[in-house]
């Protein structure tokens, strides 16, 4: 009998060396099903290719959705590939509320299959146990228990010896705590997608198993992209022009009948399940993530499992596996045997009953792919689930259905968004694998709010780069862009090629300078390289800051619809004159915000990528980078499904971005243009091309971090002679480089939202207190416009509000708003501000009882943000507590007598800490 005890390890190993054959298993799901038909119907609405959980789950949704002349194709039965030997764990709680919300819809399927179907879907409520083995894990599940208060997720801190004794079994000698959440469980994979396949068909949707699907036809769109027209299987030709592929690790043999790739991986994932073990019936699944090791029940045994650091790729996994197991890598596998035995003691003496090791799929950033691709209108990804399809899969299922049927989710869906990817990027095999890697080497890791990948950097660089990284640079990755984080007083810390974390033969990259400064930053307290940050934004308030924003999309639209095409895409008004910027909303037909970011209106030019020549009028637009697809996506959809003859030029990389501000950033660039700056000839929101040390730029007078400034777009030739001039005349002025860690504090300071954290695909403009970009006193159309009437008329049920904390604590996000005692909301951004000297938190407040959220309502309560477990007093802004008024934008630092003051000292702070820069281990200066 194989044991699982460490003395009998290595013999075990060399007796169970993985063998290439592939064992064959698993048995018919008795689902009512279509699979004795010899043909497939002539059309449908929607076409489902994978019968696991997530096709199963789609299927069911849009059953509820009404839409019922649904297709299934499924080329084995139902539960093939991944979904029938998965683990089936059920957490609650993580650290996304977006992911709570997709969860808490899973349970709440799990819970009524029964009711509504009659199937026992194989639910199981035993609870879950979160394991700290430090402090830092326990300020984590702090984190976790605080948000879940807000969410509706009861959840306990339990100290070792509570913990004891809810698990005698356990071994607590040398842990911190545990979080208990009481209602997480586990789901059987047969029993659930059983009781989803009845539902649907019973409701009119049609399963056919073993019908593999042969090609999927297309037919040519606009801007490059191709249409679905139909599915052809072995029964017959389909007609639809909806597809949703949920296959898992086999989705590129589908992605690649359309002419895309899906950015996913497959590997193998294992566990074992134990003899019988005494005393362990009724025992909560456990997820100890410092050991990288899970226990789920399983009757009177346990299921033991994890994510090793030298996961086995499956190069190609093939096409015809359905039901198929690997031998067990015990090689691979045993590093998770010292955690489960340390952990649970007893398990040092049970037998190993039986091996699970399936192929399973993994993407770059452990999420899933889901939505509409923009390459192919009407395919849509379900795919690449990271072994928690069957945890996600209500929640997500449902989200699916929605996008389906209404064009978009109804939640903030883009951190699993296909869009999220940079298709360039992405299609680049050796990034897949990289990233793959690391996200699964990492899923057990500590979630840090500054975390940054190590796999595959360097794809995109901007014309900056390698000046700035002499500088002291420490890069961000985004995109695939690398963009400035901060600045480091020290030598430069470029990349290293990734080292794989000493898997695979690897030699880890010692004495890594940039790896070093990431761990600087690792953890929910403040950090030493926050006197960097200080320093930086400092210099942005008292003198200047100049910002590589380089990996912003830069996007031209022209042609003869331009202008209505302009104004039905944008929520603000875009018929201002030649050289007006304006800074506008793009909304979904929900009225929830898809994008915030500038529009230009400009005119014909001498052919740069800068100035560009076209006919009629045109618009500049600059999308924020990290989102920059994401953006360009929306608009070519709504272009394509308006009708528009516009062309829409992409020309991110032909330009570099430079963003000069603060209050002497008129005086450094007059230094080097003959172009009058002032605000008479250059008022703010307007842009101009202007001669700067000699090249054509185009100027934008516009601010991310409420000062006097401008952006600099710049042509690609031209970036390094224009940056060398700028920090040569800045350098009399105590100019400094600055990252984006800076403009995360300077944006949070002034009130400027960061899309997808205070305003996100689920809040309107109403909502987000960006009304005001809004056209809505004109005649004039735009996409959203109809429902962001509506939600006025009825008035926000939530509103997003902005706090300032004085007690030494750090924001980062997740907190929870507490109203004269009562949750009623959390943090979504969290940052300290430096000039104020304040925390500030940005979140959203709702009324428990679903009413209108009214100014008096707001005013009227006593409120505190609770930190993980700690409650601070808080006081509420209705307005920005820093320049309200906008001087500062405007070029007006003389307006207001107390802010002058506070100018003046901020300054002199400013210069003391550069005076003492040699004492402060990471400060940035200039040498």
């Amino acid at each position: 009998m194989t044991v699982l005890s460490k003395r009998f390890f290595p013999p075990i190993i060399k007796a169970l060396k993985p063998r290439r054959s592939v064992r064959q298993t698993g048995a018919h799901l008795n689902a009512s099903t279509d699979a004795t038909q010899q043909s497939v119907p002539t059309e449908a609405d929607v076409v489902i290719i994978g019968g696991g959980s997530l096709g199963c789950q789609t299927m069911y949704h849009l059953a509820k959705m009404g839409v019922t002349n649904t297709v299934l194709l499924e080329k084995d039965q139902l539960t093939a590939g991944t979904t029938w030997h998965t683990a089936g764990l059920v957490w609650r709680l993580r650290p996304n509320d977006t992911e709570i919300q997709l969860l808490s819809h899973t349970h709440n399927v799990l819970t009524n299959l029964e009711e509504e179907t009659g199937i026992e879907p194989g639910w199981i409520n035993n609870g879950g146990l979160f394991i700290a083995n430090n402090k830092e894990r326990l300020e984590e599940y702090k984190r976790l228990q605080t948000i879940g208060k807000v969410m509706g997720i009861d959840s306990y801190l339990l100290s070792p010896q509570e913990t004891k004794k809810l698990y005698p079994l356990m071994n607590v000698e040398d842990i911190y705590g545990t979080l208990y959440s009481p209602k997480d469980g586990t789901i059987d994979p047969h029993g659930l997608c059983t009781a989803l396949s009845r539902f649907s068909t019973r409701a009119g949707a049609k399963v056919y198993e073993n019908c593999p699907v042969t090609d999927i036809l297309t037919s040519k769109g606009t801007f490059g992209s191709s249409v679905i027209e139909g599915v052809v299987t072995e029964k017959g030709t389909i007609k639809t022009k909806c597809v949703v592929n949920c296959t898992g690790a086999w989705a590129n043999y589908i992605s690649e009948l359309v002419g895309i790739s899906t950015p996913l991986v497959a590997m193998k994932h294992a566990y074992v399940v134990t003899e019988k073990i005494p005393g362990i019936e009724n025992m909560p699944n456990v997820r100890d993530h410092d050991a990288s090791v899970y226990l789920k029940l399983q009757g009177d045994a346990l299921q033991v499992g994890g994510y090793e650091v030298d996961p086995i790729f499956i190069e190609k996994i093939q096409r015809e596996f359905a039901f198929g197991l690997y031998e067990l890598d015990y090689d691979v596998f045993g590093v998770h045997i010292e955690g489960a035995v340390n952990r649970v003691p007893c398990l040092e003496h049970s037998g190993i009953k039986s091996t699970v090791c399936g192929p399973e799929s993994f993407t770059p950033d452990h999420k899933p792919i889901m939505g509409e691709d923009p390459r192919v209108r009407g395919f849509f990804h379900g795919v690449g689930f990271n072994s928690a399809g069957m945890m996600l899969g209500g929640g997500c299922g449902d989200q699916l259905a929605k996008w389906v049927v209404n064009g978009r989710p109804d939640l903030d869906m883009y951190g699993y968004d296909i869009r999220r990817f940079c298709p360039e990027v992405s299609k680049n095999k050796e990034w897949v694998d990289q990233r793959s890697h690391e996200a699964y080497a990492k899923n057990y890791a500590l979630v840090f709010p500054h975390d940054e990948p190590l796999a595959s950097r360097n794809m995109k660089k901007d014309p900056f780069h390698e000046i700035l990284e002499a500088a002291g640079c420490v890069y961000q990755e985004r995109f695939g862009w690398e963009r400035p984080g901060w600045f480091t007083m020290h030598a430069p810390c470029p990349l290293k090629p990734y080292d794989w974390y000493g898997a695979y033969g690897n030699l880890s990259n010692d004495e890594y300078g940039y790896k070093e400064r990431l761990q600087l930053d690792y953890t929910f307290n403040h950090t030493p390289i926050e006197e960097n940050i200080r320093a930086e934004c400092l210099a942005t308030r008292t003198s200047a800051g100049l910002f590589n924003m380089s990996y912003f999309g830069k996007f031209y639209l022209t042609g003869p619809d331009a202008q209505k095409a302009a104004d039905w895409v944008f929520s603000a008004r875009m018929d201002g004159t030649t050289e007006k910027t304006v800074y506008t909303c793009m909304l979904n037909q929900n009225a929830g915000i898809e994008a915030d970011l500038t529009v230009s209106m400009i005119e014909s030019g001498s052919g740069s990528s800068a100035d560009p020549e076209f006919e009629g009028r045109g618009f500049y637009i600059a999308a924020a980078g990290g989102a920059a697809y994401q953006n360009l996506a929306h608009i070519t959809k709504t272009i394509q499904d308006g009708g528009f003859d516009v062309q829409l030029e992409d020309r991110s990389h032909d330009m570099g971005m430079l963003s000069l501000q603060g209050p002497l950033s008129r005086e450094i660039l007059s230094k080097l243009t003959n172009s009058p700056l002032d605000n008479e000839n250059f008022p703010f929101s307007t842009n101009k091309m202007i001669t700067v040390a000699g090249h054509k730029v185009r100027a934008l007078r516009v601010s991310f971090v409420g000062e006097l400034g401008w952006e600099l777009h710049i042509p690609r030739e031209s970036c390094i002679p224009v940056y060398l001039a700028l920090t040569e005349a800045g350098k009399e002025y105590g100019m400094v480089n600055a990252g984006y860690r800076a403009i995360d504090s300077l944006s949070i300071e002034k009130g400027y939202p960061h899309w997808h954290q205070e305003v996100r695909m689920d809040d309107s403009p109403l909502e987000g207190g960006l009304l005001f970009t809004c056209k809505l006193k004109t005649d004039t159309d735009f996409l959203g416009r109809a429902a962001l009437e509506k939600k006025r008329q009825i008035g926000a049920r939530k509103k997003k509000v902005c706090f300032t904390v004085d007690a030494d604590v750090c924001l980062v996000g997740l907190e929870a708003i507490v109203r004269n005692g009562e949750y009623v909301g959390h943090v979504r951004r969290g940052d300290h501000a430096y000039f104020i000297d304040k925390e500030v938190a940005y979140g959203y407040v709702a009324n428990n009882e679903g009413s209108k959220i009214t100014q008096a309502w707001l005013a009227e309560g006593d409120y505190q943000i609770e930190a993980r477990g700690q409650l601070y007093d808080a006081m509420l802004h209705l307005k920005t507590p820093f320049d309200s008024a906008n001087n500062r934008i405007q070029g007006r630092y003389d307006s207001d007598e107390r802010l002058l003051q506070t100018q003046e000292q901020k300054l002199l702070d400013y210069k003391s800490m550069i005076n003492n820069a040699v004492s402060i281990r990471y400060l940035h200066t200039y040498s």
